[in-house]
């Protein structure tokens, strides 16, 4: 697995996703408690916070669906964050990884490593043995 260390713009990208999540959070209604930043290849940021409910959306898959409803397609970077996590960082569940995947397998993903350093991996290398669709 390779791994990237963090640039001033990797650091600009968790502070708009603290920002947007620290407008948005819902303190005992758990409603947007996790907010997300992607840079597009173009340097375009887009932000989003997760919509909670009985099925719930996370924050990557709403900030992915602006990204996309915006027309970008080639996307960079993306991080998730939460002020009391590590580092404010937190990494993305199975069912993000499995959407990074499939929508862009080599974004880079911002996650905390195994010492608590910030890293950035290729969403590929978080989902090993990745579900992927038959081509006929």
């Amino acid at each position: 697995m390779e791994r990237y260390n963090l640039n001033d713009t990797d650091k600009k990208l968790i502070e708009i996703a603290l920002d947007v999540l620290s407008k948005n959070f819902d303190d005992g209604i758990y409603n947007h408690t996790v907010g997300c930043a992607i840079l597009c290849k173009n340097g375009n940021i887009y932000k989003g916070v997760n919509c909670d409910g009985i099925h719930g959306s996370c924050a990557e898959y709403v900030t992915m669906g602006i990204a996309i409803s915006a027309g970008e397609r080639e996307f960079d970077t993306i991080v998730a964050v939460h002020e009391k996590a590590p580092n404010g960082v937190f990494s993305p569940c199975g069912n993000c990884r499995q959407m990074l995947y499939e929508y862009c397998p080599d974004i880079k993903v911002i996650v905390n490593d195994e010492s608590g350093n910030l890293i950035k991996v290729k969403a590929r290398d978080l989902l090993p043995f990745a579900w992927q669709p038959v081509v006929c």
